[in-house]
C-alpha cells in the first residue's frame, strides 16, 4: 500500500496570503518526494478559503518543476464548470510540462456554494459531468471529434498538440454503485467515507473489487485510492491539539459540504457541528505510531492500493513537514509489501 500527500491548501487566516500558502504547498510536495511518498494530490476549489486551488493544473506544473519522481494527481478537477474543448488542450499541455507524471483526477464538484455561483447547480452536475467526461476522453484520444449532446454541440475539431503519452484518469466517486461501474470500466477510483463508519469504507472497497472482477479482472491496472484525514502525533497531547484543529476545520467544511454555505468575503463561517469531537476522533486517524499502523493495516487488508493522507488541519508548516518525516520513518515501512501480501 502506497501513500500520497494531499496538499490541503487551507488558508485559515487570509492575512497569511495566498503567496505564502502556495509556497508551503510546493515545499510540502518536495518533502513528500524526499520522504518516499508515491505522489501528491492537488485539490480544486473556488471562492472559499479551504482546499483553495483555482487551477490544479497550474499547481501541478509548478510542483513538477521542483520535483523529479512523484506522481501529480488532481484531486479533483471539476469538469461541469469547464468547457472541455479548452480544458482538453490544457490537460495535454500540463501533462507534457509535468514530464507525463500527471494523473487527471476528475469529478462533478462537491460544494453547491461554488458550483452554483459558477453557473451549474449541484443538482445538474451529475448529468453534465457524465457528458463532459465523454467529451474529454474523445478529445484526448481521437482526432476530428464532433458532438451533438445536451451540453455540447460542435463540428469536428482536433485538440492540439496531440498527447504523446496516455493520460491516466481517476474518477472521484463515493457511492458504491458508482465505484463498481467506474472500476469495471477500468478507471482509477478515488473515494472517501468522510465521517461514515468503517463498514461504509468496506462497502466502497468491495464495490471496487467487484467491478474489477467483472471488468479487467486479474489483468487490471487501475487502482483504488482512499482519502483519509490522518496525522502522526508525537504524544497524546499533540494528538488532542491536532484533533481540536481538525474539529475547527470541519466546522467550516461541513458548512459548505452539507450546507447552508455561509461565506463571508471568501472565508467560510465556522458553524456548530452535529458530530462530537470524540466521534470525529474515531473517524480521523490522529494518533501515535503504533495505533496508526494498526488502523492503517485494516485498509491494506481490505485491498486499498493507496492512502491519500489529508494531514493539514491548520497547524504550522513546520509541524506539517516534521510530521511527514516522522510518518515516513515510523509508519510507511510497515506497508512496503502490504499490498502484495493482501492479494497473494
Amino acid at each position: 500500500m502506497e501513500f500520497n500527500h494531499f496538499l490541503s491548501s487551507y488558508l485559515r487566516d487570509p492575512a497569511y496570503t495566498g503567496t505564502r500558502l502556495y509556497k508551503d504547498m510546493v515545499e510540502q510536495a518536495v518533502q513528500a518526494e524526499n520522504c518516499g511518498y508515491a505522489g501528491v494530490s492537488i485539490p480544486e476549489h473556488h471562492l472559499i478559503n479551504i482546499l483553495l486551488v483555482p487551477s490544479p493544473l497550474q499547481m501541478a506544473v509548478k510542483i513538477a518543476s521542483a520535483t523529479k519522481r512523484i506522481e501529480l494527481v488532481t484531486s479533483i478537477a471539476v469538469l461541469p464548470i469547464r468547457d472541455m474543448r479548452v480544458f482538453a488542450g490544457e490537460v495535454v499541455q500540463a501533462s507534457m510540462l509535468c514530464d507525463n507524471r500527471l494523473v487527471l483526477g476528475v469529478g462533478r464538484g462537491a460544494f453547491d456554494y461554488e458550483v452554483t455561483r459558477l453557473g451549474t447547480p449541484l443538482s445538474e452536475t451529475k448529468k453534465k459531468f457524465e457528458e463532459s467526461l465523454a467529451v474529454l476522453e474523445a478529445l484526448l484520444t481521437r482526432e476530428e471529434v464532433s458532438w451533438d449532446g445536451e451540453y455540447y454541440r460542435f463540428d469536428p475539431i482536433t485538440v492540439m498538440p496531440r498527447p504523446d503519452h496516455p493520460i491516466e484518469l481517476m474518477l472521484a466517486v463515493m457511492v458504491p454503485e458508482g465505484i463498481y461501474h467506474s472500476a469495471k470500466k477500468g478507471y482509477h477510483v478515488q473515494t472517501t467515507p468522510l465521517g461514515a463508519s468503517h463498514e461504509v469504507l468496506l462497502e466502497q472497497t468491495s464495490a471496487f473489487h467487484r467491478g474489477i472482477a467483472d471488468g479487467a479482472g486479474a489483468n487490471r491496472t487501475n487502482r483504488l485510492a482512499l482519502q483519509r484525514g490522518l496525522y502522526l502525533a508525537r504524544d497524546t497531547a499533540d494528538a488532542r491539539a491536532k484533533l481540536e484543529l481538525a474539529n475547527d476545520y470541519y466546522s467550516r467544511f461541513d458548512n459548505v459540504f452539507y450546507g447552508p454555505g455561509i461565506v463571508d468575503h471568501g472565508a467560510i463561517r465556522p458553524l456548530p457541528r452535529n458530530q462530537t469531537i470524540e466521534e470525529l476522533g474515531k473517524s480521523l486517524i490522529i494518533c501515535e505510531a503504533a495505533e496508526m499502523v494498526d488502523r492503517l493495516s485494516a485498509y491494506a487488508e481490505a485491498g486499498i492500493d493507496e492512502v491519500i493522507a489529508t494531514s493539514n488541519f491548520g497547524q504550522s508548516q513546520a509541524d506539517t513537514l516534521d510530521m511527514m518525516e516522522r510518518f515516513s520513518a515510523q509508519v510507511m515501512p510497515h506497508f512496503n509489501n502490504a499490498r502484495e501480501k493482501s492479494v497473494a
